[in-house]
């Protein structure tokens, strides 16, 4: 069989978007009949549909019982966003930076809240900062897993135990897929349609008893949006950790979250969970592996995601092309992959480097992964004959 000729079989659901990504297997709009609409989301029936929701969130991702579980607006950034404006001036700050969204934080800390002692520790697409660097006696921002460069921390025995500041951890592609060390961490951020294939504009914020501590000793410099004020006299809003919500949320989307949460747990939970998306990623890395014209943009192995998989063209053919000239390489096999409807949005995040950003969360079948691989392989021999660069 030709290169060029079609691959015998097709990955039963295309979706491998990084975000919002694939709905659980077997997912339908009925999951979502119990859904209390026409509501308030104050009654009765929505408190209640809201404190299911954070009690399943502490059971599946195993949170601390001291540890409080809000329910917030704007998805993961807004999480961060209320996380950042209500916490930090109290002390210097470290921001740790290695793709996009890491580097949006620097900015929000720099340029926006503009605090005057900030260190910005930063590491280029495919690599992580030095993680000896940052100081704990300061506040230290980062991302457990960079969503947009597949790279992610190895785990958190970076992190003192007996740090002085708060950690603040953007881990919205980590959370159902990574273990995250709550007893290292202060505040954790995710949002509901990453590894659970949520609907998105909802997002969770994680705080520890410390993260408490400075909320209810710490008043900003600068005005507080309603939208972001998580105390009033001094004192926590303990509601919006029982599902009181700040605004209104839509209980559509709630009950979503609750239908994923429930198919988590019939996995197994979070160990469940984690085998899937280890599966997923462990079946790309098999294939490259045996394939010379591409490679994990991340080239340490201990450092590289299994969700957010990203990959990049190496075969000299298309490396000697220019930088123009690649992007329109990798993007014109994104195309022919989308047009074939074998993969959808499967394209590098707009500001990393060109390639493939494939999605390996728990709700992604291992079987389509397999099926997608020899797509990619014909993907890219079409295009090689397309620009007369064939051996």
């Amino acid at each position: 069989m030709s290169m060029t000729d079609h691959p015998a079989e097709r990955p039963a659901n295309p979706r491998f978007s990084s975000g919002p990504c694939a709905k659980r297997p077997g997912w339908a709009l009925e999951a979502l009949g119990d859904a209390p609409l026409g509501r308030s989301h104050r009654a009765k029936a929505g408190k209640s549909k809201l404190a299911e929701a954070i009690d399943l969130t502490r059971e599946v991702l195993q949170v601390p019982a001291d540890y409080r579980i809000g329910i917030v607006p704007a998805s993961d950034t807004g999480a961060m966003e209320m996380a950042m404006w209500s916490l930090l001036g109290a002390r210097g700050v470290d921001v740790l930076a290695w793709e996009s969204f890491g580097s949006g934080w620097v900015t929000d800390v720099v340029k926006q809240l503009r605090l005057d002692d900030v260190r910005v520790l930063e590491a280029g697409y495919g690599e992580i900062v030095d993680l000896s660097t940052p100081d704990f006696s300061r506040d230290v921002i980062f991302t457990w897993n960079g969503t947009t460069s597949g790279v992610r921390v190895p785990d958190a025995d970076f992190i003192p135990a007996d740090r002085e500041g708060l950690t603040i951890c953007d881990a919205t592609s980590a959370a159902f897929a990574q273990d995250l060390d709550f007893a290292k961490l202060d505040v954790v951020t995710f949002s509901w349609q990453k590894v659970l294939g949520g609907e998105a504009a909802h997002g969770m914020l994680i705080l520890s008893p410390r993260a408490v501590e400075r909320l209810e000793n710490h008043t900003p410099a600068w005005p507080m949006p309603k939208i972001f004020r998580l105390t009033k006299g001094g004192k926590l809003i303990e509601g919006v950790f029982r599902g009181e919500t700040i605004n209104t949320p839509s209980m559509l989307c709630v009950e979503d979250y609750l239908d994923a949460l429930k198919w988590a747990q019939e996995l197994g939970g979070l160990r469940g969970l984690i085998a899937r998306a280890d599966a997923n990623a462990g079946t790309i890395a098999d294939w490259v592996a045996r394939t010379d014209w591409v490679d994990f943009l991340a080239a340490d192995p201990a450092i590289r995601s299994n969700t957010s998989v990203c990959l990049k063209i190496v075969d000299p053919r298309v490396t000697a092309l220019d930088a123009d000239a690649q992007a329109a390489f990798a993007k014109a096999m994104v195309q022919a992959l989308e047009k074939e409807g074998v993969a959808l949005d499967i394209g590098a995040y707009r500001d990393a480097p060109s390639g493939f950003r494939i999605w390996c969360g728990a709700t992604v079948e291992a079987t389509d992964v397999a099926a997608l691989l020899p797509w990619l392989d014909w993907a890219f021999a079409v295009e090689l004959e397309r620009i007369g660069k064939a051996a």
